[in-house]
Protein backbone atom coordinates (compact mmCIF):
# COMPACT_ATOMS: atom_id res chain seq x y z
CA UNK A 1 0.00 0.00 0.00
CA UNK A 2 1.52 3.30 -0.87
CA UNK A 3 0.30 6.88 -0.14
CA UNK A 4 0.92 10.22 -1.90
CA UNK A 5 1.70 13.45 -0.48
CA UNK A 6 -0.38 15.59 1.18
CA UNK A 7 -2.24 18.52 -0.62
CA UNK A 8 -3.99 21.14 1.15
CA UNK A 9 -7.96 20.93 1.23
CA UNK A 10 -10.71 22.84 2.77
CA UNK A 11 -14.29 21.62 4.26
CA UNK A 12 -13.81 18.28 3.02
CA UNK A 13 -14.29 19.35 -0.24
CA UNK A 14 -12.79 16.69 -2.69
CA UNK A 15 -14.34 14.35 -5.11
CA UNK A 16 -13.04 12.37 -7.91
CA UNK A 17 -14.70 12.88 -11.46
CA UNK A 18 -17.66 10.28 -12.60
CA UNK A 19 -15.12 8.60 -15.48
CA UNK A 20 -12.34 8.44 -12.61
CA UNK A 21 -10.01 10.81 -15.06
CA UNK A 22 -10.00 13.50 -12.46
CA UNK A 23 -9.86 14.76 -8.34
CA UNK A 24 -11.23 18.18 -7.41
CA UNK A 25 -10.13 19.59 -4.19
CA UNK A 26 -11.06 23.16 -2.69
CA UNK A 27 -8.59 25.57 -0.73
CA UNK A 28 -10.53 28.35 0.71
CA UNK A 29 -11.59 30.24 -2.61
CA UNK A 30 -9.60 27.60 -5.19
CA UNK A 31 -11.02 25.15 -7.32
CA UNK A 32 -8.15 22.59 -8.26
CA UNK A 33 -8.04 19.89 -10.49
CA UNK A 34 -5.26 17.30 -10.50
CA UNK A 35 -4.96 14.30 -12.99
CA UNK A 36 -5.30 11.35 -11.08
CA UNK A 37 -2.58 9.01 -12.11
CA UNK A 38 0.10 11.77 -12.01
CA UNK A 39 -1.43 14.26 -9.48
CA UNK A 40 -0.07 16.98 -11.79
CA UNK A 41 -2.70 20.21 -11.39
CA UNK A 42 -4.63 20.47 -14.78
CA UNK A 43 -6.62 23.47 -13.68
CA UNK A 44 -6.57 26.05 -11.06
CA UNK A 45 -9.87 28.34 -10.95
CA UNK A 46 -10.42 31.24 -8.38
CA UNK A 47 -13.98 31.60 -7.06
CA UNK A 48 -15.67 34.87 -6.03
CA UNK A 49 -15.59 33.67 -2.36
CA UNK A 50 -14.93 30.63 0.01
CA UNK A 51 -16.41 27.40 -1.60
CA UNK A 52 -18.78 25.81 0.26
CA UNK A 53 -20.23 23.13 -2.04
CA UNK A 54 -18.84 21.03 -4.97
CA UNK A 55 -20.09 18.57 -7.70
CA UNK A 56 -19.14 17.01 -11.30
CA UNK A 57 -21.36 16.75 -13.98
CA UNK A 58 -22.54 13.10 -14.65
CA UNK A 59 -19.95 13.47 -18.22
CA UNK A 60 -17.08 14.88 -16.21
CA UNK A 61 -16.92 18.19 -18.36
CA UNK A 62 -18.31 20.68 -15.74
CA UNK A 63 -17.94 21.51 -12.03
CA UNK A 64 -20.29 23.31 -9.87
CA UNK A 65 -18.75 25.18 -7.16
CA UNK A 66 -21.42 26.93 -4.85
CA UNK A 67 -21.08 29.74 -2.22
CA UNK A 68 -23.80 29.54 -0.25
CA UNK A 69 -23.66 32.66 1.57
CA UNK A 70 -23.62 34.66 -1.38
CA UNK A 71 -25.91 33.06 -3.01
CA UNK A 72 -23.85 32.19 -5.79
CA UNK A 73 -22.74 29.49 -8.06
CA UNK A 74 -20.05 29.12 -10.96
CA UNK A 75 -19.44 26.74 -13.25
CA UNK A 76 -15.85 25.72 -14.78
CA UNK A 77 -15.38 23.70 -18.08
CA UNK A 78 -12.29 21.32 -18.22
CA UNK A 79 -12.54 21.09 -22.13
CA UNK A 80 -12.81 24.93 -22.08
CA UNK A 81 -11.30 26.76 -19.32
CA UNK A 82 -11.87 30.34 -20.75
CA UNK A 83 -15.52 29.52 -20.22
CA UNK A 84 -17.27 29.93 -17.11
CA UNK A 85 -20.89 30.25 -16.04
CA UNK A 86 -21.77 32.01 -12.84
CA UNK A 87 -25.76 32.01 -11.70
CA UNK A 88 -27.14 34.49 -8.70
CA UNK A 89 -30.13 33.94 -6.96
CA UNK A 90 -29.71 37.48 -5.54
CA UNK A 91 -32.36 38.10 -2.97
CA UNK A 92 -34.10 34.94 -3.05
CA UNK A 93 -30.78 33.60 -1.46
CA UNK A 94 -29.36 29.85 -1.34
CA UNK A 95 -29.00 26.59 0.36
CA UNK A 96 -28.37 23.93 -2.13
CA UNK A 97 -27.35 23.18 -5.59
CA UNK A 98 -26.98 19.85 -7.84
CA UNK A 99 -26.60 18.61 -11.49
CA UNK A 100 -29.19 16.99 -13.44
CA UNK A 101 -28.53 14.00 -14.91
CA UNK A 102 -27.40 15.67 -18.45
CA UNK A 103 -25.30 17.35 -16.46
CA UNK A 104 -26.47 20.30 -18.56
CA UNK A 105 -28.92 22.01 -16.08
CA UNK A 106 -28.62 23.11 -12.41
CA UNK A 107 -30.93 23.03 -9.87
CA UNK A 108 -30.63 25.59 -7.13
CA UNK A 109 -32.71 25.80 -4.17
CA UNK A 110 -33.68 29.14 -2.57
CA UNK A 111 -34.08 29.87 1.04
CA UNK A 112 -36.56 28.93 3.21
CA UNK A 113 -37.02 26.44 0.37
CA UNK A 114 -39.73 28.87 -1.79
CA UNK A 115 -38.89 27.11 -4.92
CA UNK A 116 -36.34 25.74 -7.06
CA UNK A 117 -34.47 27.20 -9.74
CA UNK A 118 -33.89 24.70 -13.28
CA UNK A 119 -31.13 26.85 -15.06
CA UNK A 120 -30.11 25.05 -18.76
CA UNK A 121 -26.51 25.67 -19.78
CA UNK A 122 -27.27 25.46 -23.14
CA UNK A 123 -30.10 27.63 -23.92
CA UNK A 124 -29.68 30.06 -21.07
CA UNK A 125 -33.68 29.41 -19.65
CA UNK A 126 -34.80 29.34 -16.61
CA UNK A 127 -37.63 26.99 -15.22
CA UNK A 128 -39.32 27.55 -11.74
CA UNK A 129 -40.81 24.55 -9.24
CA UNK A 130 -42.47 25.75 -6.13
CA UNK A 131 -43.27 24.16 -2.49
CA UNK A 132 -40.12 21.87 -2.42
CA UNK A 133 -39.72 20.82 1.23
CA UNK A 134 -37.28 21.21 3.16
CA UNK A 135 -36.25 18.04 4.46
CA UNK A 136 -32.94 15.66 4.89
CA UNK A 137 -33.24 14.02 1.42
CA UNK A 138 -36.14 15.84 -0.50
CA UNK A 139 -34.68 15.12 -4.55
CA UNK A 140 -33.83 11.87 -5.63
CA UNK A 141 -33.05 10.80 -9.32
CA UNK A 142 -33.00 7.56 -11.29
CA UNK A 143 -29.60 5.82 -12.50
CA UNK A 144 -30.82 5.76 -15.71
CA UNK A 145 -31.13 9.99 -15.18
CA UNK A 146 -34.86 9.97 -17.14
CA UNK A 147 -37.33 10.97 -13.32
CA UNK A 148 -36.72 13.38 -10.73
CA UNK A 149 -38.92 12.99 -7.89
CA UNK A 150 -39.39 16.03 -5.60
CA UNK A 151 -40.61 16.02 -1.95
CA UNK A 152 -43.47 18.74 -1.49
CA UNK A 153 -45.16 20.38 1.11
CA UNK A 154 -48.86 22.57 0.64
CA UNK A 155 -51.71 23.20 2.19
CA UNK A 156 -49.81 21.35 5.13
CA UNK A 157 -49.88 18.34 3.77
CA UNK A 158 -46.71 16.16 1.77
CA UNK A 159 -46.75 15.28 -1.65
CA UNK A 160 -44.01 14.20 -4.63
CA UNK A 161 -43.86 14.86 -7.50
CA UNK A 162 -42.60 13.15 -10.62
CA UNK A 163 -41.00 14.92 -13.30
CA UNK A 164 -39.08 14.16 -16.77
CA UNK A 165 -35.94 15.38 -16.57
CA UNK A 166 -35.07 15.47 -20.56
CA UNK A 167 -37.90 18.76 -20.92
CA UNK A 168 -39.16 18.74 -16.96
CA UNK A 169 -42.56 18.25 -17.57
CA UNK A 170 -44.81 17.10 -14.84
CA UNK A 171 -45.89 13.31 -14.72
CA UNK A 172 -46.71 12.46 -11.29
CA UNK A 173 -48.21 14.14 -8.76
CA UNK A 174 -49.91 12.32 -5.81
CA UNK A 175 -50.05 12.93 -1.93
CA UNK A 176 -48.62 10.81 0.60
CA UNK A 177 -49.65 9.17 3.81
CA UNK A 178 -46.93 10.81 5.99
CA UNK A 179 -47.22 13.11 8.77
CA UNK A 180 -43.73 15.16 8.03
CA UNK A 181 -41.96 13.08 4.88
CA UNK A 182 -38.14 13.14 5.84
CA UNK A 183 -36.68 11.41 2.56
CA UNK A 184 -37.45 9.70 -0.65
CA UNK A 185 -35.23 7.68 -2.38
CA UNK A 186 -35.43 5.35 -5.90
CA UNK A 187 -34.80 2.04 -5.94
CA UNK A 188 -31.56 1.46 -8.06
CA UNK A 189 -33.37 0.08 -11.01
CA UNK A 190 -35.85 2.80 -11.12
CA UNK A 191 -39.42 1.04 -10.89
CA UNK A 192 -40.18 1.84 -7.20
CA UNK A 193 -40.08 4.89 -4.62
CA UNK A 194 -39.60 4.43 -0.80
CA UNK A 195 -40.89 7.26 0.78
CA UNK A 196 -40.01 7.15 4.96
CA UNK A 197 -41.81 9.73 7.35
CA UNK A 198 -40.21 11.36 10.52
CA UNK A 199 -38.77 9.76 13.60
CA UNK A 200 -42.20 10.57 15.48
CA UNK A 201 -43.50 8.19 13.22
CA UNK A 202 -42.62 4.82 12.00
CA UNK A 203 -43.72 4.42 8.50
CA UNK A 204 -42.25 3.75 4.83
CA UNK A 205 -44.31 3.92 1.59
CA UNK A 206 -43.09 2.41 -1.27
CA UNK A 207 -44.72 3.64 -4.85
CA UNK A 208 -44.69 2.91 -8.28
CA UNK A 209 -43.55 5.18 -11.45
CA UNK A 210 -47.05 5.98 -11.91
CA UNK A 211 -47.46 6.68 -8.65
CA UNK A 212 -49.44 3.96 -7.44
CA UNK A 213 -49.03 2.85 -3.42
CA UNK A 214 -47.04 -0.81 -3.66
CA UNK A 215 -47.19 -1.35 -0.08
CA UNK A 216 -46.78 0.51 3.85
CA UNK A 217 -44.80 -0.91 6.49
CA UNK A 218 -44.83 0.18 10.02
CA UNK A 219 -43.02 -1.78 12.64
CA UNK A 220 -43.96 0.08 15.58
CA UNK A 221 -46.21 2.61 16.91
CA UNK A 222 -45.27 5.33 19.72
CA UNK A 223 -41.54 5.34 19.88
CA UNK A 224 -38.92 6.77 17.81
CA UNK A 225 -39.33 5.32 14.44
CA UNK A 226 -36.45 5.26 10.78
CA UNK A 227 -33.26 6.77 11.16
CA UNK A 228 -32.17 5.85 8.18
CA UNK A 229 -32.46 3.85 4.71
CA UNK A 230 -30.74 2.04 1.76
CA UNK A 231 -31.43 -0.31 -0.85
CA UNK A 232 -29.66 -3.23 -2.06
CA UNK A 233 -27.95 -2.11 -5.72
CA UNK A 234 -29.71 -4.85 -6.87
CA UNK A 235 -32.60 -3.55 -5.93
CA UNK A 236 -34.09 -6.73 -3.83
CA UNK A 237 -33.83 -5.42 -0.68
CA UNK A 238 -34.72 -2.14 1.73
CA UNK A 239 -32.65 -1.74 4.36
CA UNK A 240 -34.64 0.30 7.10
CA UNK A 241 -32.76 1.16 9.99
CA UNK A 242 -34.58 2.21 13.57
CA UNK A 243 -34.21 4.05 16.65
CA UNK A 244 -34.50 0.76 18.53
CA UNK A 245 -31.77 -0.65 17.59
CA UNK A 246 -32.46 -2.88 14.62
CA UNK A 247 -32.50 -2.76 10.86
CA UNK A 248 -35.25 -4.43 8.74
CA UNK A 249 -34.53 -6.21 5.56
CA UNK A 250 -37.71 -5.88 3.26
CA UNK A 251 -37.77 -8.13 0.24
CA UNK A 252 -39.37 -6.65 -3.15
CA UNK A 253 -41.55 -9.09 -4.24
CA UNK A 254 -43.96 -8.96 -1.21
CA UNK A 255 -42.21 -5.91 0.09
CA UNK A 256 -43.03 -7.73 3.27
CA UNK A 257 -40.37 -7.84 6.37
CA UNK A 258 -38.55 -11.04 5.59
CA UNK A 259 -35.74 -10.39 8.88
CA UNK A 260 -34.13 -8.02 11.18
CA UNK A 261 -30.61 -7.47 12.62
CA UNK A 262 -30.88 -7.04 16.42
CA UNK A 263 -27.57 -5.23 17.82
CA UNK A 264 -26.52 -6.40 20.99
CA UNK A 265 -23.32 -5.01 22.99
CA UNK A 266 -22.88 -8.88 23.99
CA UNK A 267 -21.89 -11.53 20.93
CA UNK A 268 -22.28 -15.06 22.16
CA UNK A 269 -22.31 -16.53 19.34
CA UNK A 270 -18.82 -18.59 18.47
CA UNK A 271 -19.91 -18.48 14.68
CA UNK A 272 -19.43 -15.23 14.78
CA UNK A 273 -15.92 -13.43 14.35
CA UNK A 274 -15.26 -10.93 16.19
CA UNK A 275 -12.11 -8.19 15.31
CA UNK A 276 -10.64 -6.46 18.51
CA UNK A 277 -8.15 -3.28 17.77
CA UNK A 278 -5.25 -3.28 19.76
CA UNK A 279 -2.75 -0.87 20.53
CA UNK A 280 0.52 -1.78 21.68
CA UNK A 281 3.60 1.22 22.59
CA UNK A 282 6.97 0.39 20.49
CA UNK A 283 9.14 -1.12 23.10
CA UNK A 284 11.73 1.58 24.56
CA UNK A 285 15.32 0.20 25.99
CA UNK A 286 16.50 1.94 29.07
CA UNK A 287 19.42 3.68 26.50
CA UNK A 288 15.87 5.72 24.94
CA UNK A 289 15.16 7.05 28.34
CA UNK A 290 17.24 10.35 28.78
CA UNK A 291 15.56 13.47 30.26
CA UNK A 292 15.85 16.53 28.10
CA UNK A 293 17.98 20.05 28.80
CA UNK A 294 16.49 22.46 31.00
CA UNK A 295 13.97 24.32 28.60
CA UNK A 296 13.61 22.25 25.80
CA UNK A 297 10.15 20.80 24.17
CA UNK A 298 9.68 17.26 24.04
CA UNK A 299 10.43 14.98 21.25
CA UNK A 300 7.51 13.40 19.34
CA UNK A 301 7.24 9.92 20.73
CA UNK A 302 7.14 6.70 18.84
CA UNK A 303 3.67 6.20 17.19
CA UNK A 304 1.88 3.21 18.70
CA UNK A 305 1.19 0.15 17.08
CA UNK A 306 -2.46 -0.84 16.01
CA UNK A 307 -3.45 -4.50 14.93
CA UNK A 308 -6.70 -6.83 14.88
CA UNK A 309 -7.13 -9.52 16.94
CA UNK A 310 -9.87 -12.20 17.32
CA UNK A 311 -11.54 -12.00 20.12
CA UNK A 312 -13.04 -14.84 22.29
CA UNK A 313 -16.84 -15.39 22.90
CA UNK A 314 -18.97 -13.82 24.80
CA UNK A 315 -17.62 -10.53 23.83
CA UNK A 316 -18.73 -7.41 25.27
CA UNK A 317 -18.97 -4.23 23.10
CA UNK A 318 -18.41 -0.67 24.56
CA UNK A 319 -21.61 1.04 25.12
CA UNK A 320 -22.79 4.90 25.27
CA UNK A 321 -25.16 5.35 27.36
CA UNK A 322 -27.32 8.05 25.44
CA UNK A 323 -29.31 11.58 26.48
CA UNK A 324 -32.66 11.01 25.65
CA UNK A 325 -33.82 14.26 27.12
CA UNK A 326 -32.09 16.31 24.22
CA UNK A 327 -32.98 16.18 20.38
CA UNK A 328 -31.23 13.34 18.22
CA UNK A 329 -30.29 10.80 20.46
CA UNK A 330 -27.07 8.78 19.94
CA UNK A 331 -29.32 5.67 19.52
CA UNK A 332 -29.92 3.35 16.90
CA UNK A 333 -29.16 2.79 13.46
CA UNK A 334 -27.18 5.70 12.29
CA UNK A 335 -25.39 4.20 9.22
CA UNK A 336 -26.01 1.78 6.16
CA UNK A 337 -24.25 0.22 3.62
CA UNK A 338 -24.91 -2.39 0.69
CA UNK A 339 -21.78 -4.22 -1.19
CA UNK A 340 -21.59 -3.45 -4.27
CA UNK A 341 -22.39 -7.36 -5.18
CA UNK A 342 -25.26 -6.76 -2.18
CA UNK A 343 -23.92 -10.06 -0.59
CA UNK A 344 -23.04 -7.71 2.72
CA UNK A 345 -24.87 -4.77 4.82
CA UNK A 346 -22.58 -2.62 6.68
CA UNK A 347 -24.01 -1.17 9.86
CA UNK A 348 -23.60 1.12 12.68
CA UNK A 349 -25.00 1.59 16.13
CA UNK A 350 -24.82 4.89 17.80
CA UNK A 351 -25.05 3.58 20.91
CA UNK A 352 -22.52 1.44 20.54
CA UNK A 353 -19.86 3.71 18.43
CA UNK A 354 -16.63 2.02 18.34
CA UNK A 355 -18.53 -1.49 16.51
CA UNK A 356 -18.93 -1.84 12.71
CA UNK A 357 -21.45 -5.01 11.90
CA UNK A 358 -21.02 -6.63 9.13
CA UNK A 359 -23.99 -8.91 8.09
CA UNK A 360 -24.64 -11.56 5.51
CA UNK A 361 -27.28 -11.05 3.33
CA UNK A 362 -27.19 -14.41 1.44
CA UNK A 363 -27.57 -16.42 4.88
CA UNK A 364 -29.62 -13.69 6.59
CA UNK A 365 -26.87 -13.50 9.45
CA UNK A 366 -24.10 -11.49 11.55
CA UNK A 367 -20.87 -12.71 9.32
CA UNK A 368 -18.23 -9.90 11.51
CA UNK A 369 -18.33 -7.74 13.81
CA UNK A 370 -15.14 -4.83 14.11
CA UNK A 371 -14.78 -3.01 17.37
CA UNK A 372 -12.22 0.18 17.01
CA UNK A 373 -10.72 1.71 19.76
CA UNK A 374 -12.23 5.17 18.47
CA UNK A 375 -15.66 5.48 17.58
CA UNK A 376 -16.21 5.11 13.71
CA UNK A 377 -17.15 8.43 11.74
CA UNK A 378 -17.68 6.77 8.44
CA UNK A 379 -17.19 3.90 6.23
CA UNK A 380 -17.47 2.95 2.81
CA UNK A 381 -17.20 -0.30 0.33
CA UNK A 382 -15.07 -0.45 -2.69
CA UNK A 383 -16.88 0.02 -5.71
CA UNK A 384 -15.93 -2.87 -7.20
CA UNK A 385 -15.78 -6.12 -4.61
CA UNK A 386 -16.60 -6.79 -1.05
CA UNK A 387 -13.87 -4.97 0.78
CA UNK A 388 -14.85 -2.28 3.57
CA UNK A 389 -13.06 1.13 4.60
CA UNK A 390 -13.57 2.51 7.62
CA UNK A 391 -12.35 5.79 9.76
CA UNK A 392 -12.45 6.58 13.04
CA UNK A 393 -10.61 10.11 12.60
CA UNK A 394 -7.29 8.86 13.94
CA UNK A 395 -4.03 8.38 11.50
CA UNK A 396 -5.37 4.74 10.44
CA UNK A 397 -7.28 3.55 8.19
CA UNK A 398 -8.81 0.29 8.51
CA UNK A 399 -9.86 -2.14 5.71
CA UNK A 400 -12.11 -5.80 5.95
CA UNK A 401 -12.94 -8.03 3.45
CA UNK A 402 -14.43 -11.45 4.15
CA UNK A 403 -10.54 -12.77 4.07
CA UNK A 404 -9.92 -10.55 6.87
CA UNK A 405 -8.94 -7.10 8.13
CA UNK A 406 -5.81 -4.54 8.84
CA UNK A 407 -5.20 -1.68 10.03
CA UNK A 408 -2.80 0.75 8.16
CA UNK A 409 -1.16 3.60 9.40
CA UNK A 410 -1.12 6.93 7.28
CA UNK A 411 2.36 7.99 6.68
CA UNK A 412 3.47 12.27 6.85
CA UNK A 413 4.36 14.65 9.67
CA UNK A 414 2.30 14.89 12.35
CA UNK A 415 -0.80 12.62 12.95
CA UNK A 416 -3.34 13.11 9.17
CA UNK A 417 -6.61 12.70 11.66
CA UNK A 418 -8.21 10.48 8.44
CA UNK A 419 -12.26 12.28 8.98
CA UNK A 420 -13.87 11.20 5.62
CA UNK A 421 -12.55 8.95 2.72
CA UNK A 422 -14.16 8.33 -0.86
CA UNK A 423 -13.07 5.44 -3.42
CA UNK A 424 -11.77 5.94 -6.69
CA UNK A 425 -14.64 3.96 -9.32
CA UNK A 426 -11.95 1.36 -9.94
CA UNK A 427 -11.16 0.75 -6.24
CA UNK A 428 -7.39 0.55 -7.18
CA UNK A 429 -7.09 3.99 -4.83
CA UNK A 430 -8.83 6.06 -2.33
CA UNK A 431 -8.70 9.33 -0.92
CA UNK A 432 -8.62 10.73 2.84
CA UNK A 433 -9.45 13.69 4.11
CA UNK A 434 -8.55 15.09 7.09
CA UNK A 435 -9.03 18.64 8.09
CA UNK A 436 -6.74 20.84 6.38
CA UNK A 437 -4.95 17.89 4.11
CA UNK A 438 -6.08 15.00 1.55
CA UNK A 439 -3.78 12.57 0.53
CA UNK A 440 -4.67 9.84 -2.20
CA UNK A 441 -3.96 5.90 -0.57
CA UNK A 442 -3.01 3.34 -3.43
CA UNK A 443 -3.99 -0.02 -2.81
CA UNK A 444 -2.23 -3.05 -3.88
CA UNK A 445 -3.88 -5.96 -5.89
CA UNK A 446 -6.68 -7.86 -5.12
CA UNK A 447 -4.48 -10.97 -4.27
CA UNK A 448 -2.14 -9.27 -2.06
CA UNK A 449 -4.38 -7.81 0.31
CA UNK A 450 -6.32 -10.80 0.55
CA UNK A 451 -2.83 -12.74 1.54
CA UNK A 452 -2.06 -9.33 4.06
CA UNK A 453 -5.58 -9.49 5.36
CA UNK A 454 -5.11 -13.24 6.57
CA UNK A 455 -1.93 -12.33 8.21
CA UNK A 456 -4.90 -11.46 10.42
CA UNK A 457 -2.52 -10.01 13.61
CA UNK A 458 -0.24 -8.19 10.93
CA UNK A 459 -0.24 -4.37 10.99
CA UNK A 460 1.40 -1.94 7.74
Amino acid sequence: MNFSEVFKLSSLLCKFSPDGKYLASCVQYRLVVRDVNTLQILQLYTCLDQIQHIEWSADSLFILCAMYKRGLVQVWSLEQPEWHCKIDEGSAGLVASCWSPDGRHILNTTEFHLRITVWSLCTKSVSYIKYPKACLQGITFTRDGRYMALAERRDCKDYVSIFVCSDWQLLRHFDTDTQDLTGIEWAPNGCVLAVWDSCLEYKILLYSLDGRLLSAYSAYEWSLGIKCVAWSPSSQFLAVGSYDGKVRILNHVTWKMITEFGHPATINNPKIVVYKEAEKSPQLGLGCLSFPPPGAGAGPLPSSESKYEIASVPVSLQTLKPVTDRANPKIGIGMLAFSPDSYFLATRNDNIPNAVWVWDIQKLRLFAVLEQLSPVRTFQWDPQQPRLAICTGGSRLYLWSPAGCMSVQVPGEGDFAVLSLCWHLSGDSMALLSKDHVCLCFLETEASVSTACRQLGGHT
